[in-house]
């Protein structure tokens, strides 16, 4: 008996769903449960991690009563949260997505599936998925979103419609062996030019952007970010 406790405690998780977390108390909940009902659902063996990156809320407490397990990192920055996630993961693969409950974690399969079929990088469509009224703002969906998305194909030579879908899968072998620069928002970008540069093989699968359970107002800043995702990939 004690030595089955033994293996099971040294068995490897085949997934990690990454959260990074700043003042996400009204909504990780329903994140982290959907994700966990997926995690028993398909019967992956698989950890939730969340990377708070200075909550004054109660998120950290919450993330914990929910089963995940957190760490924090003091440097602010989307990106800077989840470069030490991405450290932190014990799984074979990685899932990463929003904690604001716009994405759906109750429907990873897709994801799972390409990466166990060999691919590298697996991103979601927000555009083949569904957009729920009110989940993306005009300016984004119409213009900036599918502009970026344009630049983006064009610089790294990769067949991506949605360059900013937040929900991404990809082997976490591969991307611990990249040195990151980038620690805001304009991550994402760097995140597909580093498997684009390694050859990786990168598919696209269909997802859905909901509305959050309980709104509030988002981290995105769309002028300056946008800026820096264009910046980035006209220099990097």
């Amino acid at each position: 008996m004690e030595e089955k406790k033994q293996e099971k405690k040294i068995e490897a998780y085949q997934l990690t769903i990454l959260m990074p977390c700043l003042n996400e108390a009204a909504n990780i909940g329903y994140a982290l449960d959907a994700a966990q009902a997926f995690l028993e659902h398909s019967h992956i063996h698989g950890e939730l991690l969340v990377v708070d990156n200075g909550s004054a809320d109660k998120s950290v407490s919450i993330a914990k009563a929910h089963g995940a397990r957190v760490i924090t990192e003091p440097l602010k920055g989307y990106g800077m949260a989840l470069r030490t996630g991405m450290k932190h993961a014990q799984g074979t693969y990685i899932i990463m997505g929003d904690c604001d409950s716009t994405y759906d974690f109750s429907n990873l399969m897709p994801f799972v599936e390409q990466l166990q079929n060999g691919y590298d990088f697996v991103i979601g469509n927000r555009f083949s998925g569904g957009i729920a009224k009110g989940a993306m703002p005009f300016s984004h969906r119409y213009f900036g979103v599918p502009f970026l998305s344009w630049l983006g194909r064009l610089r790294y030579q990769v067949d991506i419609t949605d360059f900013h879908c937040g929900l991404r899968g990809f082997r976490a072998d591969l991307a611990k062996t990249f040195s990151f620069q980038t620690t805001g928002m304009e991550f994402a970008t760097e995140l597909i030019a580093q498997f684009a540069k390694a050859n990786a093989r990168i598919i696209e699968v269909p997802t859905t952007l909901s509305v959050s359970v309980s709104p509030r107002k988002t981290h995105l800043k769309t002028i300056k970010d946008g800026i820096r995702h264009l910046l980035f990939m006209l220099k990097g």
